[in-house]
């Protein structure tokens, strides 16, 4: 049985089903699950998300609530790393640091327990998508206040028009596919 060629970014966003005015009205959503869908696709992501990394290169893979999780975990089994959850404020049992962000409307907090990593970690930051920045902000902002070092901030997806990028110009970012 013949193998199929690894897929390519452009696979990928090939894939991703758009969804208008979902969740709301003038909202374009995109659909990840068709790509989660299709082992090839799902798989193809994760070895794109990491190929820059071998493993013992990334000591921890930081996946932001909720589908960032998805790709995080995988990319922690691929990487032979620990794998650290990032989540909205109340969702973690133990003890935990907050960070809050802006919404349209408001703020928002993620946490992380405070002993999820020892100082120096390297971590690799996952999300599924980069939109205005503010969550994974926040999830760097934690993320150094327990002294890791990101060695990158990698999503599948990147809405560039909202500029979400500015706000984590400190740090190497990396987008599958951009829009």
């Amino acid at each position: 049985m013949m193998s199929q060629p690894h897929p390519t970014p452009a696979d990928i966003e090939r894939a991703i089903r758009n969804i208008p005015d979902f969740p709301k009205p003038g909202i374009q959503f995109k659909d990840i699950t068709p790509v989660l869908a299709d082992a090839r696709l799902f798989s193809g992501s994760i070895d794109l998300l990491t190929e820059r990394f071998q493993p013992g290169a990334v000591d921890a893979v930081v996946g932001i609530d909720a589908r960032g999780f998805i790709f995080a975990a995988a990319a922690a089994v691929k990487l032979q790393a620990g794998f650290i959850p990032v989540r909205k404020k109340g969702k973690l049992p133990y003890r935990t640091l907050e960070q809050e962000y802006d919404l349209e409307y408001g703020t928002a907090a993620v946490a992380i327990h405070v002993d999820a990593l020892k100082p120096g970690s390297r971590v690799l930051l996952i999300d599924d998508l980069l939109a205005t920045g503010g969550t994974a902000a926040a999830a760097a902002a934690l993320l150094k206040q327990l002294g890791a070092q990101i060695l990158e901030i990698s999503f599948l997806i990147e809405l560039g028009f909202l500029g979400g990028r500015q706000k984590l110009k400190d740090y190497p970012v990396r987008s599958l596919v951009v829009y």
